[in-house]
């Protein structure tokens, strides 16, 4: 499977070259937007990936679908953004799930998608690279992918993220091969880097740093 190939972790990545992708055999990543949504954790990736793929020539893909049908969604602070398609597993070879409400238990956010039994099945059972950005992680452990792997989160749920069985590291970027998670909110743009670097190659990720004006934070953890 194409997935499966990409799931190689940093043992894909030929030291300061090229990863495993290319304009002929592009990643395609996707990234999951619903109510509630912190813009934050899924526009710091958006701008991070975007850029790559434009810099990479096609090398990598980045398009918004939704957990269901095409429409608009409504994020934490009021932003309104049109999704164009629902997510499928079989047209991604990384799906990035943000965070945001994890908090409010009744309201929007990612505790609509833990209660979403169907999507959670469809998220256990893709063969994709998992990303968790913040709060999303918890997502990604509701649907029993954190259990005994390596993982991060935002630090007001590490506690639940450690309860469910995830081996918690206090580290920005966690990679666990097919299973990517970050910290708290800002850190989508070092998440995002580390998949530049991950699939595209260090000099590419150096040149995104260098156009964005930002310095990689933290330490990325690798299995």
């Amino acid at each position: 499977m194409r997935a499966s190939a990409l799931s190689v972790g940093a043992a894909g990545v030929v030291a300061g070259g090229a990863g495993v992708a290319s304009a002929a055999t592009p990643v395609r990543v996707q990234v999951l937007l619903f109510d509630g949504v912190e813009e934050q954790d899924f526009v710091a990736p958006v701008e991070v990936l975007g850029l790559a793929g434009r810099i990479s020539g096609g090398a990598l893909t980045t398009s918004l679908v939704g957990v269901g049908r095409p429409g608009a969604v409504t994020c934490t602070y009021g932003t309104r953004v049109e999704v164009p398609e629902g997510w499928s597993p079989g047209r991604a070879d990384v799906l990035v799930v943000p965070g945001g409400g994890y908090a409010d238990k009744t309201g929007p956010g990612v505790n609509r998608l833990i209660g979403d039994q169907g999507f959670l099945r469809r998220l256990a059972g893709a063969d994709l690279v998992r990303v968790g950005i913040c709060t999303g992680t918890m997502v990604l452990s509701a649907a029993g992918l954190t259990r005994g792997r390596n993982a991060t989160t935002h630090s007001g749920a590490k506690a639940d993220l450690a309860a469910q069985g995830a081996d918690v590291v206090n580290a920005r970027v966690v990679d666990d091969g097919d299973l990517i998670t970050g910290g708290g909110i800002t850190s989508g743009l070092d998440v995002a880097l580390w998949l530049v670097e991950r699939f595209l190659g260090a000099k590419t990720a150096q040149r995104v740093e260098t156009v964005l004006e930002y310095e990689r934070r933290g330490t990325v953890w690798r299995a």
